[in-house]
């Protein structure tokens, strides 16, 4: 009887235990959320910069309001492209993020 009373887990064992392994769940994806976003910042500005240089027709094109919808755009793209996959940059952010809390991949 004794050994059955030993091996078995208490309830409050297996409430923190589960718990626990719901706020890591939180925090790896508050951690996956965070390295996309940087990628997507990171990739905005990068299409931003690509698109500087770029003239549009004068006629139905241009305008003041011209660069803030290409600024809009290049940030959605970026969102879209991170959101996707991405380029490398949010699993490199992602693990050094895990590493840094004292998680494993």
């Amino acid at each position: 009887m004794s050994a059955l009373s030993s091996a078995a887990v208490s309830p409050i064992d297996t409430v923190g235990q589960t718990a626990a392994s719901t706020a890591e769940l939180l925090k790896r994806g508050k951690i996956r959320e965070t390295a996309q976003k940087f990628e997507a910042s990171f990739l905005s500005v990068m299409m931003q910069s690509m698109t500087a240089g770029m003239t549009t027709p004068e006629v139905g094109g241009g305008g003041a309001g011209e660069d803030m919808f290409k600024s809009l755009l290049a940030e959605e793209m970026a969102k879209q492209v991170s959101k996707a996959g991405g380029v490398g940059v949010s699993a490199a952010i992602q693990k050094e993020m895990l590493k840094m809390q004292g998680l494993k991949e």
